[in-house]
């Protein structure tokens, strides 16, 4: 089974884990402009492919990066996530991220430009995406979601795979809860906790914007390893305990947070390909 070259046009490359995710690392020339939008697409790989190879899927999509998603202004960043630990095995995550709806709605046709320019000759661009297409099955879903402020940025760019942690919660929508009340909760902890643990690497938080589940809440956390998940959680706790030392107050605290959730989330580990990231 193949997907379209017409989807890879559309909204094909990439959660995160964010993805999943706003751009994986720092670059100074971004600092003052971060993306408003996150397409996130979940792909599945063909099963019925008898020789199929990793590295070979890696340069195929590798050498689109290189041609087409790069050279696209309209594309902010991109990214792919390969299953790790979710309850779904033939999954994999494409994120691209974009300045603004204006964006996502040019970058297609400036795709399909750049396209032509990689590949002049029709044949040749045919078998290419035939090849491409080959690797996936025709089953994908769409969202897009809404990066919130004050994300922790990678220090550099990423010189090996990542460990892509997801976290989705679903917001309760209290009555006697606001945005700003959240927003100032939300800043307080990741600048006590997340900001300050050295295991996590970046950190990012989206909400949802157009898809299938407006209480979407995700948290997208990059690690080195599974190792440093324990210790996150463990450097976590000890974090929390050095914000707020009073039991009653960290207690008061958690419980003024956790009142915007239902108390339902999901956890999922994918692996950030570093190669493969704009």
């Amino acid at each position: 089974m193949k997907t379209t070259n017409q989807f890879f046009k559309a909204l094909a490359v990439i959660l995160l884990l964010s993805i999943i995710t706003t751009n994986v690392y720092a670059q100074e020339e971004k600092e003052t402009k971060r993306p408003e939008y996150i397409a996130v697409t979940t792909m599945h790989w063909n099963m019925d492919m008898e020789d199929f190879s990793l590295d070979d899927w890696k340069a195929v999509e590798k050498e689109y990066l290189n041609k087409v998603t790069k050279k696209n202004e309209y594309i902010f960043s991109a990214s792919v996530y390969l299953h790790e630990f979710t309850a779904d095995n033939t999954e994999l995550i494409f994120v691209q991220t974009f300045a603004s709806w204006e964006d996502m709605d040019k970058f297609a046709k400036r795709s399909g430009e750049l396209e032509k320019e990689a590949w002049p000759e029709e044949e040749a661009r045919k078998a290419y995406f035939k090849k491409r297409n080959a690797y996936y099955a025709n089953e994908h879903s769409d969202e897009i979601y809404t990066p919130l402020p004050n994300p922790k940025l990678m220090a550099e760019k990423p010189t090996k795979d990542l460990i892509t942690y997801v976290r989705k919660s679903h917001f309760s929508f209290p009555e006697d809860g606001s945005k700003e009340d959240f927003m100032k909760l939300k800043k307080e902890g990741q600048e006590a906790i997340i900001n300050k643990n050295e295991n996590i690497k970046a950190y990012y938080s989206h909400v949802h914007a157009w898809g299938a589940n407006k209480t979407d809440f995700l948290e997208v956390f990059f690690l080195d390893s599974w190792a440093d998940l324990d210790k996150m959680y463990d450097r976590n706790s000890e974090l929390m305990k050095e914000a707020w030392p009073d039991e009653a107050a960290r207690k008061a605290k958690g419980k003024e947070w956790r009142r915007y959730f239902t108390g339902v989330h999901g956890d999922y580990l994918y692996k950030f390909m570093h190669e493969l990231s704009k």
